[in-house]
């Protein structure tokens, strides 16, 4: 360790310019500027005593600082990382971080902003600025699934070319079944919306039995057909045809289905070799969100299920034709506003699900 009678501190090539350009800026830290001026007055044979006497610090900093040097030279004035002092990364190198699955000895899944915080040795705040900086959102995960369908291209092309061009003088209809709806009763009286409060519930209910939804929704006006039963087997599904063959007679009908087995049923295909003016169109394997109806299943549950109180499943039926009839009144055509080929990219890769949407309902 030096003491006051130390030799002149000898200084690295260049570092006299270096350290001399230090003391004269007027950017830098008031204290790398004394840290410069240390080094270069012990580099003049000045005693330590009187360094610190010069640059107004204590003769045990003198003492740091010029050892610092001399193991390390200009790098030994750095500010060595500290407990509670954020330490400057790169955003880029949080994010790549974030990017790497965290190790096994952390038993996490997922970084939090937190714990990667604390891995890096910075500020959790310098974390979240990264991610929001450049779209990483490590908490939240999305779905995707591939449809394995070797028809799906001309399922796809077969059933986008009804919406966009549909047969003259034939009509369109999506159909599918909205299964197992709850008829959910409330164990305490909902407490309505009230100006700067929204509408209360309580979160436990009384389960007091299902039904099901058929609906056939008519492409080209919006209109739904409906039928609401105690099961979905293919004898309901069977039936629902004969309804919707009815209500539409003497036109052809094209169909759009699901691949679900009872659409396929053999007394099914029968019933449609009798009556060859209705013909079924399959979407592709886990491809059922090509079926428009699914769009309005979205809808009845978002304006009339999800928020109702039913004490019996006949309140639930009830409640399903109500909301129907006043659609029917006021639909309006579905329009599908993509091509096959840009469909078929969008199914065949997940990068891509967050294209614009598919179909413009309008209501």
């Amino acid at each position: 360790m030096p003491h006051p009678g130390a030799p002149a501190l000898l200084l690295r090539v260049g570092d006299h310019q270096k350290l001399t350009a230090i003391t004269r800026s007027g950017s830098v830290r008031a204290s790398w500027e004394q840290r410069a001026r240390i080094v270069l007055l012990a580099a003049e044979g000045m005693q330590n005593t009187d360094i610190a006497e010069r640059v107004g610090a204590s003769r045990p900093t003198v003492n740091r600082w010029r050892a610092r040097y001399e193991v390390a030279g200009i790098d030994g004035l750095v500010d060595e990382d500290r407990p509670g002092r954020p330490r400057e990364v790169d955003p880029s190198d949080i994010v790549t971080a974030t990017l790497t699955p965290p190790p096994e000895r952390l038993g996490v899944t997922h970084w939090s902003s937190r714990l990667l915080a604390r891995e890096l040795k910075v500020n959790h705040v310098t974390i979240t600025k990264a991610w929001k900086r450049f779209g990483v959102r490590p908490w939240k995960a999305d779905t995707f699934k591939f449809s394995t369908d070797p028809e799906l291209e001309a399922k796809v092309s077969d059933v986008i070319g009804l919406y966009l061009a549909p047969p003259q003088n034939a009509v369109v209809l999506c159909v599918d079944e909205k299964s197992q709806i709850p008829a959910l009763n409330r164990t305490q009286k909902v407490l309505p919306l009230q100006p700067g409060q929204a509408e209360q519930r309580t979160h436990d209910y009384v389960r007091h039995g299902t039904t099901t939804l058929f609906a056939a929704l008519e492409v080209a006006t919006g209109k739904v057909t409906d039928a609401c039963t105690d099961r979905h087997r293919h004898q309901e599904f069977l039936g629902f045809l004969q309804q919707v063959a009815a209500a539409y007679p003497r036109r052809q009908l094209h169909v759009v289905v699901d691949n679900y087995a009872t659409h396929k049923h053999p007394a099914v295909r029968a019933w449609l070799a009798r009556h060859p003016r209705v013909t079924l169109h399959f979407t592709p394997t886990s491809g059922s969100w090509l079926n428009l109806v699914e769009a309005f299943f979205s809808i009845i549950t978002r304006q009339a299920l999800r928020r109702g109180n039913f004490p019996t499943v006949a309140d639930l039926i009830a409640a399903i034709e109500r909301f129907i009839d006043a659609w029917n009144d006021r639909c309006r055509p579905f329009t599908w506003t993509k091509d096959p080929d840009t469909v078929i990219a969008k199914a065949t890769d997940p990068r891509r699900r967050k294209t614009p949407t598919t179909s413009d309902t309008e209501h």
